[in-house]
């Protein structure tokens, strides 16, 4: 059995993940590991410092002390530090994006991207440009006050204004929903346009199930996707 972790930043990520490997690998074990403070730090300064960085790598080296076989980072806000943590280590180290970015470049002629969190919108664009070498275009837009809906319990309002900001790209004929605990706006989002719509959590589950076992992950993820 592989042991997962799983480093949170925000509570509302967790069980949308949790629902990912309860459908595509249930055997996996899962440990949850949450430091809440990270969020609301990382919205005080415009650039991730040196400090949360660290933080980010010293939970990666104590979820490996831990045991883990993999680790998976759910929020999108630190990417250059989880860089730093897939070098330090041999165990398999994903992005919360990283593996739907690889979904989406292997289809997409254009794409646009919804987020929720602000802070966390520049290191994502870097992280896809770099990944498409030019070749896929990119729109961002970010739902303003869904979060802030979502963390005070309205799903509803925080689904409709994801959905809302989505209609408001225009050209893409692939919207992604950046964060994990954006892909709960999945199906309300994919009703409101005619692009495909696609989320994190389960391109994320099916790469790191790949790699753990000599699978190809496509035809695991991608079925899950809109």
């Amino acid at each position: 059995m592989s042991r997962i972790a799983l480093i949170h930043a925000v509570e509302i990520a967790m069980a949308p993940i949790r629902a990912a490997f309860g459908e595509l690998w249930p055997e996996a074990e899962l440990v949850n590991i949450l430091d809440d403070s990270l969020s609301p730090d990382r919205t005080l300064d415009a650039e991730l410092t040196p400090a949360l960085s660290d933080r980010i790598r010293d939970l990666g080296a104590y979820a490996v002390r831990s045991g883990a076989n993999g680790v998976l980072y759910t929020c999108s806000a630190f990417g250059p530090a989880i860089e730093a943590v897939q070098r330090e280590h041999i165990v398999p180290v994903l992005k919360p994006n990283e593996a739907m970015f690889s979904d989406v470049l292997a289809t997409a002629r254009s794409a646009g991207m919804v987020a929720t969190f602000g802070r966390s919108i520049d290191s994502m664009e870097t992280e896809f440009a770099e990944a498409a070498g030019g070749r896929v275009p990119l729109q961002t837009v970010l739902a303003e006050g869904a979060m802030d809906a979502l963390r005070r319990g309205d799903a509803y309002e925080h689904n409709r204004l994801v959905a809302e900001a989505a209609a408001s790209l225009v050209g893409c004929d692939t919207v992604m929903l950046a964060h994990f605990s954006t892909a709960q706006a999945l199906a309300m989002t994919q009703e409101r346009i005619t692009a495909r719509v696609t989320s994190a959590p389960h391109a994320a589950v099916a790469c790191l199930k790949a790699r753990l076992s000599g699978v190809d992950a496509s035809h695991i993820s991608r079925s899950r996707m809109g």
